[in-house]
């Protein structure tokens, strides 16, 4: 055997390895995503974030009180937008300032991913309240949807009374732990949450905006409620 077709047969072998450990890494990650999108989804009944796993229908009704509290603030588009905007939906809420220079451009980089991704879907929508809505105003939110791909009919972006804005983050979305309740509604908020809403109103996860491994379980607890 010549020294050409020696390389030549060593090369097909190194070929092959690769194509087989490119299989087998291929075969692992949807493993992981199938396990992630039919792993069951907790609900949220406190600030404390401790999940609570029930099937039973008679029983989530029972035990699931906690419900989103209705609201009403305009969004980008200079629209209204309330608890009927999104009745019937599942949808990711988070709290951001459009001047933060932070986790805020992570927390909207990673959100656009879950844009794009149920782009398509009814029955999935984004909602974004601003904690600096003394200056993110309208024209302020229309421009940052615009820079950041937004799109106005999937992501919603709100703004209105600094009061109400932070009583219904902290009370309904238990947007800062479990000092929620007892932290004064005056006091500047930030929080990297993002916080998954079933079509009841009923707090179904929480997860680190910031981090992509978390985004993508918020993807995958998003498609196991769309088939719920």
């Amino acid at each position: 055997m010549s020294g050409i077709q020696l390389l030549f047969r060593i090369n097909s072998l190194l070929f092959l390895l690769a194509g087989l450990i490119g299989c087998r890494q291929s075969d692992e990650t949807a493993d992981r995503q199938q396990a992630l999108v039919s792993e069951p989804v907790p609900y949220y009944n406190t600030p404390d974030f401790t999940p609570v796993w029930l099937t039973n229908p008679i029983d989530i009704q029972q035990k699931i009180t906690h419900r989103i509290a209705d609201f009403a603030f305009y969004d980008q588009t200079n629209r209204l937008f309330t608890q009927d905007s999104i009745a019937n939906k599942i949808y990711v809420a988070n709290f951001f300032f459009t001047a933060c220079p932070s986790i805020c451009p992570k927390m909207t980089n990673l959100l656009k991913a879950v844009q794009d991704t149920f782009l398509h879907e009814p029955k999935v929508a984004l909602v974004s309240f601003s904690v600096t809505p003394w200056l993110d105003s309208i024209p302020r939110l229309r421009q940052y949807a615009a820079n950041k791909g937004i799109i106005s009919t999937k992501w919603h972006l709100l703004t209105g009374e600094r009061g109400k804005l932070y009583e219904l983050a902290r009370r309904s979305y238990f947007a800062e732990e479990a000092i929620g309740f007892s932290k004064d509604s005056t006091e500047f908020l930030h929080t990297e949450h993002l916080i998954l809403v079933d079509q009841n109103r009923r707090i179904r996860g929480f997860y680190n905006g910031t981090l992509p491994l978390d985004v993508d379980k918020l993807i995958a607890d998003m498609n196991t409620l769309l088939r719920e």
